[in-house]
């Protein structure tokens, strides 16, 4: 079954949303520079390839097409807006565009969402989202359910031991490291070239922002972490434990 929005004519769609009977999945990541080794847009494919997975095994989905533009990167978890290609919007602009989504997919008869997160800035910004679109449609009469989820928070610690098994540094300095690298190699390899990876070690911050941000603070690569270690295989077991787990705990 074609689980994609876009990809329907507009009468199937209808006749498989317009009693509610179909739940809405939609990607939401950003495009922002992941190293030079690999594409500006893994928080993009990543949560859309987990979507579409999850869709085709759990039955009674659908998934819309992506929203690439995430909040604004920042330093500590994206690099920051420093890099040329990494093109965020503000948290208004993307509550906004989130909001009017999903209200969308509420009049075609749509009642039940889930947001999969491929970009830790957008958090916040899609609560708020979906927070107003629960009460916005309850005022017209309208019940609605909106799941948010980040895939990581899916992977267990035993995956974790082995995608790193010479110790974790924590999913902070995680930017373009291994397990973003590996996920990418196992779904778009031609995305990605190894050859260009930067090997350094995981970068230190001190415990607080300041802005205007300071460029020094962030490798010159753009990862926070190194991703010589990465590898498809360790991409496969990180994307069936999410696919399996997101898929039984919504199915």
């Amino acid at each position: 079954m074609n689980v994609k929005i876009e990809n329907l004519d507009w009468m199937s769609y209808r006749e498989l949303v317009e009693n509610g009977q179909s739940r809405i999945l939609i990607p939401v990541g950003a495009i922002e520079q992941h190293g030079p080794h690999m594409s500006l847009n893994p928080d993009v494919l990543i949560p859309q390839h987990l979507a579409c997975k999850v869709a085709e095994r759990a039955g009674g989905m659908l998934v819309a097409p992506p929203i690439a533009y995430g909040y604004k990167s920042q330093v500590k978890s994206g690099g920051g807006n420093f890099f040329p290609g990494t093109t965020c919007v503000s948290s208004h602009s993307l509550e906004e565009y989130v909001y009017d989504i999903i209200l969308a997919f509420v009049e075609h008869g749509n009642r039940d969402f889930i947001l999969i997160n491929g970009h830790f800035e957008n958090s916040m910004c899609l609560v708020e989202a979906a927070d107003r679109v629960v009460k916005q449609a309850r005022l017209s009469g309208k019940e609605v359910k909106v799941i948010l989820l980040s895939y990581w928070d899916f992977i267990s610690e035993a995956t974790v031991g082995k995608v790193f098994p010479e110790g974790f540094s924590g999913w902070a300095v995680e930017h373009g490291g291994v397990l973003e690298t590996s996920i990418m190699l196992k779904i778009h390899p031609e995305l990605v070239d190894m050859s260009r990876a930067v090997d350094i070690p995981p970068a230190e911050f001190p415990p607080y922002d300041i802005f205007p941000p300071d460029p020094s603070w962030v490798p010159e690569s753009g990862t926070l972490s190194s991703p010589s270690k990465a590898t498809a295989e360790k991409g496969e077991w990180i994307l069936d434990e999410c696919i399996e787990k997101i898929a039984t705990t919504f199915s």
